[in-house]
């Protein structure tokens, strides 16, 4: 296999801990890229969170303390993938230790945490970015290149949601993301809401003001030893917000929401302009959406199939469906390809920048929720 060697460290071997080390185990897929990853050290406070990591070949150091990562000089890049209240303590020791990292969002369980992140990264120098995988599916690169390319037009109106169904089960344990003090006060916004802000913010969509309309639909889950836990978090979030374009203004809505009736998992953009739209979801991945007027001023909603077509080519043949494991795979693609300086005019993942005005978003929707009026969001 080609490509410069890159020595990977993970802090977190959770969940996003190890499709991180799956996709890295499958980098023989993608069919030319300019980096090697090799995972070579996790760090975790669980011993059989650990003990997975034995699968992989390569692995070298397993530790409880994450600083044996930071101090180690043979590695290149650190993936953190923690609870929202660990980020800036970790975060930070990460940057002052010289390390490059791919963050996880929300990149600090609230905006004074995440403003002292982005200081500590530029303070260190250091190339990080943050984890948002779901606009790595081909369709969702369709969709917004064609919004980038001013295909549709002056843009009407906006939509970029996250939607997730898993607490529609009341009877599902209370964890961490169900609680303000390992969380955050924003909520399923700091879960979920990365996902949704990654394009707008990409094609520069910075809203100007929000009105937003947050739930707090389950109060209380079982704790897990028979009894009963308050959930303190917002499940679901609106945000009507208001961009300003060199065209004019129009409404950009965003929903992020964890109880959401009728989805699972679901990533979704609709753009509509005055010379037509767009939409993908990854609901029907192997569909985008199109819409045109005709000769005859009929209105038409197209199929197009952009097929398993990503930004960096693999070995599966383009009519095989697109998944999430291969989202994650583009998304370290586009992490290491950038880091390398070799990501051209391909997504990129979310920079310390977005993730902070994600921050700024989501702290004016929570005074928009205490005053029940819009509010202005900081440039």
């Amino acid at each position: 296999m080609t490509g410069a060697p890159v020595r990977v460290g993970v802090i977190g071997a959770g969940l996003m801990g190890r499709e991180a080390a799956v996709a890295i185990a499958r980098w023989p897929a993608l069919a030319d890229h300019p980096v090697r990853p090799r995972l070579e050290a996790v760090c975790d406070l669980d011993p059989g969170a650990l003990a997975w990591f034995d699968r992989i070949e390569g692995v070298r150091l397993r530790t409880v303390d994450y600083h044996d990562l930071l101090a180690d000089p043979d590695l290149d890049v650190i993936y953190i993938a923690l609870p929202h209240h660990l980020h800036e303590q970790v975060y930070r020791d990460a940057a002052d230790a010289g390390k490059d990292f791919l963050a996880e969002k929300p990149f600090g369980i609230d905006l004074a945490a995440a403003e002292r992140i982005v200081a500590a990264v530029e303070r260190a120098g250091v190339f990080v970015r943050c984890s948002s995988e779901m606009p790595f599916f081909p369709g969702a690169l369709v969709a917004t290149e064609l919004v980038r390319s001013g295909a549709v037009g002056r843009v009407i109106e906006a939509h970029s949601s996250f939607l997730h169904s898993s607490d529609l089960n009341l009877d599902k344990p209370v964890n961490w993301k169900r609680r303000v003090a390992t969380c955050g006060q924003i909520g399923v916004m700091g879960d979920l809401g990365m996902h949704a802000v990654h394009v707008p913010f990409r094609l520069g969509w910075a809203p100007g003001s929000v009105y937003a309309v947050l739930q707090d639909l389950v109060p209380e889950r079982p704790d897990g030893h028979g009894g009963r836990a308050p959930c303190d978090t917002f499940d679901n979030a609106t945000l009507h917000t208001r961009v300003q374009d060199a065209a004019g203004w129009f409404p950009l809505t965003f929903e992020t929401k964890r109880i959401a009736v009728g989805e699972m998992n679901t990533w979704r953009l609709r753009v509509l302009g005055m010379d037509g739209g767009v939409e993908f979801s990854t609901r029907s991945p192997q569909i985008v959406r199109r819409f045109r007027v005709d000769t005859d001023g009929r209105q038409v909603w197209e199929e197009v199939q952009p097929g398993n077509r990503s930004a960096f080519a693999t070995i599966t043949g383009a009519i095989f469906e697109f998944g999430f494991a291969d989202a994650i795979l583009q998304m370290w693609a586009a992490f290491l390809a950038e880091r390398a300086g070799a990501l051209g005019d391909a997504l990129g993942c979310v920079t310390p920048a977005e993730a902070l005005a994600s921050h700024r978003l989501f702290d004016a929707a929570l005074r928009s929720h205490a005053s029940g009026r819009s509010e202005p969001v900081p440039g």
